[in-house]
């Protein structure tokens, strides 16, 4: 079903954009299928989110290039953890590169999550913790700053020892039952000193294409 709806996205691409590709298991299936067009003449550059997409993208023969030659990306195509249907807000982060993830998505004139049905809900929260990227310094601090505030942190770890994003910070993932003001926590966690974004994305979603047995939903803001 996410390959579907990742095929289905990677097929409004144009020719000469600059292309935000995501991180993940689905963005996976959106750099394979983006692989196959560029063989086919395609002629676009992209801009990854994680040091493991822009392995796949080199492997699959996908051109690259960073901020330093282009500053806007004409699109990104990413996946999340959970969307939540009204607003088109999403939580992202499970693995663990929101950081990057956000930065291109800000970037973006247009960013198409890909999906399947399961990651559907009508309020953020509950069954998906909140991935949020933390300073290594001082991280017992930060989380008791988090749990001050009711976010029941966890910090993520790597076997026994704590996990390390692609930017060199830890992951505190919190447990929310319920996220009612996706927006009015998202600009209050970055305001906690050691904190450096949480994962929600919130009004940068245009589009949602949701993989489901009978096909492909798609969902517009």
């Amino acid at each position: 079903m996410k390959r579907a709806a990742a095929e289905r996205a990677v097929a409004e691409i144009k020719d000469g954009m600059v292309l935000g590709l995501g991180s993940g298991s689905t963005a996976a299936f959106a750099i394979e299928a983006l692989a196959v067009r560029v063989a086919a003449g395609l002629s676009i550059v992209g801009i990854p989110s994680s040091e493991r997409s822009a392995a796949l993208a080199r492997r699959l023969g996908v051109p690259l290039a960073s901020f330093i030659e282009h500053r806007r990306i004409d699109l990104t195509i990413d996946g999340a953890d959970q969307v939540e249907r009204g607003t088109l807000a999403l939580v992202k982060g499970l693995g663990g590169a929101l950081l990057r993830e956000k930065i291109v998505a800000s970037a973006s004139a247009r960013m198409i999550v890909v999906v399947d049905e399961t990651k559907l809900v009508e309020r953020l929260g509950s069954r998906t913790p909140l991935p949020v990227e933390i300073v290594a310094f001082g991280w017992q601090t930060v989380l008791d700053r988090l749990a001050a505030i009711g976010c029941a942190p966890r910090l993520r770890l790597l076997g026994e020892d704590p996990f390390v994003t692609d930017g060199g910070n830890y992951i505190a993932d919190c447990a929310i039952p319920e996220i009612p003001d996706p927006a009015g926590v998202e600009g209050r966690l970055p305001g906690i000193v050691g904190v450096v974004e949480s994962g929600l994305f919130v009004g940068l979603a245009s589009k949602i294409m949701v993989g489901r047995t009978e096909g492909v939903e798609v969902i517009e803001r």
